[in-house]
């Protein structure tokens, strides 16, 4: 049996392992091993499970994942999401469309000291929400404003996904989160429009509230003294050198550490529960890197890639629309995977494509990053969504759907806008 239809025979029994509840990183490990073994012996094969693994503990990027998890689950636990949430409810929710714009402004900035989608939707599913909905906001556009802003938790850096890429494509973590910019405020901007169109044709759907008082609205700006101070430290830090990204993500541990124990949020169960999230997170985000990269040393020696890439060539496709194709490839496979799955299930055979096009691998990763943010608010299970059908279950999946709408329309425009001018991404980086 010749490589290429043992890669394909491999790729549909690890399909088929998923189907079965399997957990991914495993799955892509028995395959990449089995594949492996039926080609060069199983001597290698073994050689490879060992030493795979032990390279990517050893690897000190992937280091900065732990941590940035770590950091997320103490500024959870120490309120600084409610934080950013009330000092942008007192600026703009008495506007029509404000609590759902607060709800983006405010997820994009906890997505700055957390870097997870998931975790941004759980947390502005029980700060942002109810409070929507107790204000009048219809819960369809309540929920969809959540869910949106839940994936802007992977694109505004920094962003474990970003790091888990580098890694995998030994592109630079800094390059990404600095491509990652401009990218993450476009989303925010054309999901604060999408807000703003909805108020103004629906303002029973997003109604405003009592304007509070100057003074009190400029007192609740320092009520985000803490987020702000994290970000800063974290983001800044970065960006000036003072910080590699790996320290950087170290002293933002130690910050929102003492943050939540001066405030009162840290006791011993509250202590264990952080740690057991953000092992837990983390532990799952290892399982599937060391899938991967057997999965990926695989794919490699089977030269499936390179038939992947001549047969599309025999399309005729001009680079652009095999861009388009990747790309609604990619809003389904967001659908059905987590964010990690997806990118790194798929890497080992779209990277190679998008290099043999003159594409650059950093803005490839941007875009792969947004993609995937938006199949997670897409049928038939968009992660977002299911997480919030699960915590509120009295808002049926269709309702949360018709919700999602206006931002699904700001993400296809958000796309088009990266995919057909690259320098959006690109240009920050080349003058930095």
């Amino acid at each position: 049996m010749d490589p290429a239809t043992i890669a394909l025979l491999g790729l549909m029994c690890m399909f088929v392992l998923i189907a079965l509840h399997v957990p991914i990183g495993i799955s892509m490990a028995v395959v990449g091993i089995g594949g492996f073994a039926s080609m060069t012996g199983w001597g290698p094969a073994i050689k490879l499970l060992a030493s795979e693994p032990a390279a990517t503990m050893a690897n000190l990027d992937l280091a900065v994942i732990p941590l940035f998890m770590l950091m997320g689950s103490l500024a959870a636990t120490g309120g600084l999401a409610r934080d950013i949430f009330e000092t942008a409810e007192a600026l703009v929710g008495h506007r029509p469309g404000g609590l759902a714009a607060t709800t983006i402004v405010a997820s994009a900035g906890f997505g700055a000291v957390c870097g997870s989608s998931v975790a941004t939707t759980a947390t502005f599913g029980r700060v942002a929400l109810p409070e929507m909905i107790e204000r009048g906001y219809a819960k369809g556009s309540s929920a969809g404003a959540v869910a949106a802003g839940g994936t802007l938790g992977i694109i505004v850096p920094p962003s474990s996904i970003m790091v888990l890429y580098g890694v995998l494509t030994e592109e630079s973590v800094l390059k990404l989160f600095t491509a990652a910019i401009l990218p993450a405020l476009l989303s925010v901007v054309l999901y604060l429009a999408a807000i703003a169109v909805v108020a103004r044709r629906r303002p029973e759907a997003m109604p405003g509230s009592r304007k509070l008082p100057l003074r009190t609205r400029i007192l609740a700006i320092g009520r985000s003294w803490g987020a702000i101070t994290l970000a800063i430290i974290v983001l800044g830090g970065i960006y000036s050198g003072v910080f590699t990204v790996n320290e950087a993500a170290a002293v933002g541990v130690v910050f929102a550490f003492f943050f939540a124990l001066a405030r009162g949020k840290l006791n011993r169960d509250t202590f264990l529960s952080v740690l057991s999230e953000a092992s837990v997170a983390t532990v799952m985000i290892y399982v599937i890197v060391f899938g991967a990269m057997i999965f990926s040393y695989f794919i490699s020696l089977s030269g499936v890639s390179g038939e992947m890439m001549g047969a599309i060539e025999s399309l005729g496709l001009p680079p652009l629309g095999v861009i388009f194709v990747l790309v609604l490839i990619y809003l389904v496979l967001g659908a059905f995977f987590d964010e990690v799955a997806a990118v790194v299930v798929t890497l080992p055979f779209v990277l190679p494509i998008i290099l043999s096009l003159g594409y650059d691998p950093v803005w490839w990763g941007i875009l792969n990053v947004a993609l995937i943010g938006v199949g997670m608010l897409t049928p038939p299970i968009g992660i977002n969504v299911m997480l919030l059908n699960a915590m509120r279950a009295d808002i049926p999946l269709t309702t949360i759907y018709r919700g999602i709408l206006p931002f699904f329309f700001a993400d296809c425009v958000r796309i088009l806008i990266l995919v057909l001018f690259p320098q959006v991404t690109l240009w920050l980086p080349s003058v930095m």
